[in-house]
């Protein structure tokens, strides 16, 4: 590299964006991710003994993919070499191949290779560096925002560990902002700015798990915040919320509004109103809420409100749950849209909450009582004596039903459980009446 090369290298990162001049050089200065570079973690010995294998990361833009590759870079003895495949092609992947076969020949070290969206090499290209990973020649370090069990060469990925990145959390988010506006070397530092706290909350929601977006909005505001008259360059939520593009709504995640909106969405379901409870999930969305948070709420609801009035809601909302934690938004707002109707429009019941409660409260307040003889699991007791005597096998009657004594004797005519005759509990209550039961 020549003079000149190395100063526009040097003009290059000094004019980065905020978010690529932020990236740690260092593995602990990495934020998240500890499912897979916690310190216990393959990843981070790994790293640290400078021992990778071939990896691909994968996951949504903005969670560190290339980030980690850069730490690799900064920390690893062998040659570092980097191709981005929108826009590599074959002759670039055979530069690459032959420098690397110059490293090891020569000076016996070894080359990674960082392919920045590796999905978009077609078959042929990634069929090309199948046998120098097969040989040794390149470590490759892929990443993609797509599934690779679907987008890579399964040749490929038999030799690789994979690794998949999640959203960062709100937390994670908020530690970069921080971090990039007292940051005097890479950050924003010299520029005296003082960011609100209730304004980094706002950016690390509505980044939606993207660092990215987050540092990118704050970088804005900083640059185009006229500074007070003291110096300082004041970022408040209205600034930041300017800066990302979303409007701000009267929503605080702590106070009277976060909690009046959930509970206005709760009873709008258990209210059996559709209408209103997209009309709140729509604010608790535009206001930055934790989807994750949401989701949990439609559980409850599900087994509370509607409960075995319709026992397929429960399922509705799982599936919801986890459906909005492996997609994230903006499409998370359409399954939780899906799961909240489905709830809303749903038969409704609490008999299982009431019955559950009740049993509760008579098992603390000291109803606790022998198991009858009959149900008691089958050994020897301590006189020697068989147990299960008199159990009768329901299969070994009609309808795979026997009328016996399931409860202690001193509450054997007790009912806690009373279907009401909503949905499918009103199905119970006929197959309650076919075999015979009491309800």
């Amino acid at each position: 590299m020549d003079l000149f090369e190395y100063m526009s290298e040097k003009n290059k990162e000094k004019e980065s964006p905020l978010a690529a001049r932020m990236r740690p050089d260092t593995l602990d200065e990495v934020v998240g991710q500890q499912h897979i570079i916690g310190k216990d973690k393959l990843l981070y010995r790994a790293i640290k003994a400078d021992k990778l294998s071939s990896i691909i990361f994968y996951g949504p833009p903005g969670t560190g993919k290339t980030t980690l590759a850069r730490v690799i870079a900064n920390t690893t003895s062998a040659e570092f070499m980097q191709i981005n495949a929108t826009v590599a092609g074959k002759k670039d992947m055979e530069e690459v191949v032959k420098k690397a076969k110059e490293y090891q020949g020569m000076y016996g070290r070894r080359t990674i290779l960082f392919i920045d969206e590796i999905h978009r090499f077609n078959k042929g290209q990634q069929d090309y560096l199948l046998p120098f990973v097969e040989d040794g020649t390149i470590i490759l370090i892929g990443a993609t925002t797509e599934n690779p069990y679907f987008e890579v060469n399964g040749a490929l990925l038999s030799r690789s560990n994979i690794f998949e990145l999640k959203p960062l959390s709100n937390e994670d988010i908020k530690t970069l902002i921080i971090r990039a506006v007292n940051d005097e070397h890479k950050g924003l530092g010299s520029f005296n700015v003082e960011i609100d706290d209730d304004a980094a909350d706002f950016l690390a929601n509505a980044a939606n798990g993207d660092a990215r977006n987050a540092l990118s909005a704050v970088e804005l505001g900083v640059m185009t915040t006229p500074p007070l008259s003291d110096g300082r360059i004041h970022i408040d939520r209205e600034t930041a919320a300017e800066c990302i593009q979303k409007k701000v709504l009267p929503y605080d995640k702590d106070g009277d509004n976060h909690y009046d909106n959930i509970s206005a969405f709760i009873k709008s379901m258990r209210g059996s109103d559709p209408d209103a409870a997209i009309y709140y999930l729509a604010r608790m969305l535009c206001s930055g809420e934790d989807i994750k948070f949401i989701a949990r709420r439609i559980m409850i609801c599900a087994s509370e409100d509607v409960g075995m009035a319709d026992p397929e809601a429960l399922q509705v909302a799982v599936s919801a749950s986890l459906a909005v934690e492996r997609v994230g938004m903006p499409e998370a707002r359409i399954i939780l849209a899906q799961a909240a109707c489905y709830v809303a429009c749903a038969p409704k019941s609490n008999a299982s909450y009431l019955a559950i409660d009740e049993a509760i409260a008579l098992v603390e307040n000291g109803g606790v009582y022998p198991v009858p003889r009959h149900l008691q699991n089958v050994h020897a007791d301590s006189a020697g004596q068989e147990r299960e005597q008199g159990y009768l096998y329901a299969h070994d009657y009609p309808n795979h039903y026997v009328d016996q004594q399931y409860l202690p004797d001193d509450i054997k005519d007790k009912k806690f459980y009373h279907p009401t005759d909503n949905g499918y509990e009103k199905e119970i209550k006929e197959y309650f009446d076919r075999i015979g039961r009491k309800k």
